[in-house]
């Protein structure tokens, strides 16, 4: 197996990049490749001791920024970490590869050099998250915020095939994100979208309510991508702003500060539980290839763990059963 890495995507690339790479080889076996300028990222293996002989490096001399205009950058750096490491994959040169870094600009670079797979007409990122009472999927956090019903319907199709495969989980319900539970709920595309949902062979159970996202009795909520992105970034922010607000009121007397310490264990359960990096990556669907994109703030262990679901996503065919699949609904 092998699995390409952009050595210069994220925030913190290539320091955290390198060290999560060594990580992943070490632990999962995986050869790895790792696209970017060869100087800079020698020179950061060479702060670390003992690094596995199954890395590589594959030379780019330029570098697509967090807040360049995707499409542009593509087109323009041709010989940018993420233009390299598609080719890689287009080449047959890895079987797998992964970003942290510009999201736009992997999804075009990888949409436009590595296609689609057959049936499929856009791809969707799809997000793994812990609620109430398990894991589930949510799709599309951000591949295309201009979408039409049968896109939604696709992106349904693939979590189905994902979560069969990835997550074991035999019989995968669907839910579509709406203002309400009514199919009578909603504008024309959700609507719309809905008819062809419930016309499907998917265990479609119908609209859910944002307040319902975390409680996890589905396991793939559909969206487009606006929306999604919204949802994921509100769901962050929430987050941040609760630690936050917990760490202001335990530190405000003696008394909490000793409560808070006592409750210590429970809080770090807690964040584990809701610790993206436990995930790794998020698969964007439908492209032919196996593309994994991390989070532009994923430290060591997120590239560490999004390494080995790129893996897993190879060694399960994912891709084959997504074609498969999306014959069997006869679209």
């Amino acid at each position: 197996m092998r699995i390409g890495v952009d050595g210069m995507g994220g925030d913190h690339a290539p320091s955290v990049v390198v060290r999560g790479v060594i990580d992943a080889a070490r632990e999962f076996g995986f050869d790895i490749v790792v696209a970017g300028p060869r100087d800079l990222l020698e020179k950061e293996f060479k702060r670390h001791k003992n690094v596995p002989k199954n890395i590589e490096i594959a030379h780019a001399s330029e570098v697509v920024g967090m807040d360049e205009a995707a499409a542009i950058s593509v087109r323009k750096k041709r010989d940018s970490s993420i233009n390299v490491l598609v080719n890689l994959a287009k080449e047959g040169k890895v079987d797998a590869i992964f970003s942290a870094g510009n999201t736009g600009a992997m999804v075009c670079a990888a949409t436009l050099g590595l296609r689609l797979l057959e049936g499929v007409e856009r791809p969707g990122i799809a997000i793994i998250f812990r609620g109430l009472e398990g894991t589930a999927m949510l799709v599309d956090v951000g591949a295309n915020i201009v979408a039409k019903p049968n896109h939604l319907l696709q992106y349904a199709i693939m979590c189905d095939a994902y979560s069969r495969y990835i997550l074991q989980k035999k019989n995968p319900s669907i839910g579509l994100l709406n203002v309400g539970e009514e199919e009578t709920k909603g504008t024309d595309f959700v609507k719309e979208t809905h008819q062809l949902l419930s016309a499907s062979k998917l265990n479609f159970i119908g609209n859910i309510e944002g307040r319902h996202i975390f409680d996890a009795k589905v396991d793939v909520i559909v969206c487009d991508g606006f929306i999604g992105n919204a949802v994921l970034k509100v769901s962050e922010g929430i987050s941040e702003a609760i630690a936050a607000l917990l760490r202001r009121e335990i530190n405000k007397n003696i008394i909490r500060k000793i409560a808070g310490f006592m409750c210590l264990p429970a809080f770090k359960a807690l964040k584990k539980d809701l610790d993206y990096t436990e995930y790794g990556g998020a698969p964007l669907l439908g492209v032919d290839g196996i593309c994994i994109i991390g989070h532009g703030r994923s430290n060591s262990k997120a590239i560490k763990n999004a390494i080995r679901v790129a893996g897993e996503f190879a060694k399960q065919q994912v891709n084959q059963h997504i074609v498969e699949a999306i014959r069997g609904q006869n679209l």
